[in-house]
Formats: C-alpha cells, structure tokens, sequence
C-alpha cells in the first residue's frame, strides 16, 4: 500500500482487474485523472478506482470508448469517489438475469423445441434474441417465454415491433425521471449522512422489485381507465 493510504500502479491493477497499459490508456484519454505524485512516484486513490470502475461497468454494457468518453465527460468535476459509485450502480441491470450469448441450437435447447426462421425473425424483432455473430444470438432469458408465448398465439410481428417500440419510449421516460428524483431527492439524503456507496446499491436493489410492481399496478390502473372510457363514448 502506498502513502496516505493511496495505491500504487501495480496495486491498482489488481484492484481494479485492469493491465498497466489500460490504464495508462484511460489516463491518457482523460477518463481518469494522472496518478498523485509523491517525490518520483505515481500514486492513485478512490477516485482513480471508482472511475476505473465505471468505465469497466460501461464497458460490460457494450458503450464504445467514444461514448464512455461522452458519459464521464458529463460527470460533475468535483464528483467524489461516492458519486462515482452511485453512477456505476445505477447502471446494474434491474432485470434478474441479464442477456446470454447462444448458437442456434442452444436457443432451440432453451426454448424446448426447433424454431424456424421466421421465429428467430419475431423474437429479434421483440429484442429477446439479437443476432450477435455467425449463428450467435444474445438472448433475453427473462423474456425468453414471453416471445415464445406471442408467437405460439400467432401475434403479428408489426405489432410486436411497434409495441417494443411504445415500451421503449416510455421506458426511458420513466427510468430519466426516477433517476432524476433518486440523484436529487434520494441520494443527497443518504450521502449527507454518510451512508456508503454500498449500502446505497443494497437500498436500490430492494427499492427495483417495489419499482416494478408500482409500475405494473399503474398500468393495470390506466388500461382499466381506459377500457372504461371507450366503453363509455361507444354506448354515447
């Protein structure tokens, strides 16, 4: 370990799983700040590891480097080491399992029975199993039976598109303003009282299964307002 608690370069590598030459690289690209100097040696601290972090964590969503720049250039530049922590564990996926990468057969192995290529066609279209190479698909297993339950019922593929599409919209509607209310209601409240970054990823993790029923409960509630309205202007 090196001064004042801080570490060296080969220390951080173990730290943060990354080579010597990633991370020079990152530096280099401004993803993360030069090392602390002490005398002739480099040093690096928390917020040296939770930027290293977050970029490793865009990565595994698939951001080219290009866009993790965008993103860490939108940080605040007197972020601390916590703040940087809350922006990698709002980016864990809020869905149990995330996409597997699977040939063709093993697709057909999971979903119990052969699949043409017009239902390889459908559940793309859907977003549960994108093509991701030759005879290589990454597969949505939450939503795996959902698809295959829509194609056995013969629902058109155009609407499945558009309505992928309606989800998607507002989806991000709804994931942009709870994300703004947890950075300026939520999180302020904990960090001011010194709760860490993982506790802060524990109370969100219990805070995504009450996130989901409360918005499968609204849309109950306004389908139901709905069909009551056009029940109501069909007998005017």
């Amino acid at each position: 370990m090196g001064t004042d608690g801080l570490l060296t370069l080969e220390e951080l590598t173990v730290r943060v799983g990354m080579s010597v030459r990633n991370i020079r690289f990152y530096t280099s690209r401004g993803l993360v700040p030069p090392p602390v100097r002490r005398g002739r040696s480099g040093y690096y601290g928390a917020d040296h590891v939770a930027r290293l972090e977050l970029v490793r964590e865009l990565q595994g969503h698939g951001f080219t480097l290009s866009a993790i720049e965008r993103y860490v250039s939108r940080l605040p530049a007197d972020a601390t080491a916590e703040d940087i922590a809350l922006q990698r564990t709002m980016l864990a996926p809020w869905s149990s399992d995330g996409p597997v990468r699977l040939t063709r057969a093993e697709l057909e192995a999971r979903a119990g029975r052969e699949l043409g290529d017009d239902d390889v066609a459908m559940l793309s279209a859907m977003g549960v199993a994108q093509a991701d190479g030759e005879d290589h698909y990454r597969v949505s297993p939450t939503h795996l039976g959902v698809g295959l339950g829509l194609i056995d019922l013969g629902y058109p593929v155009e609407a499945a598109v558009a309505a992928g599409e309606i989800f998607a919209a507002h989806g991000r509607q709804i994931a942009d303003e709870l994300g703004e209310l947890f950075r300026t209601q939520v999180w302020p409240a904990y960090r001011d009282s010194g709760v860490s970054p993982e506790r802060i990823q524990e109370v969100l993790e219990k805070v995504k299964p009450l996130s989901v029923v409360s918005l499968v409960a609204a849309y109950e509630a306004a389908m139901d307002e709905a069909k009551r309205e056009n029940a109501s202007r069909r007998a005017r």
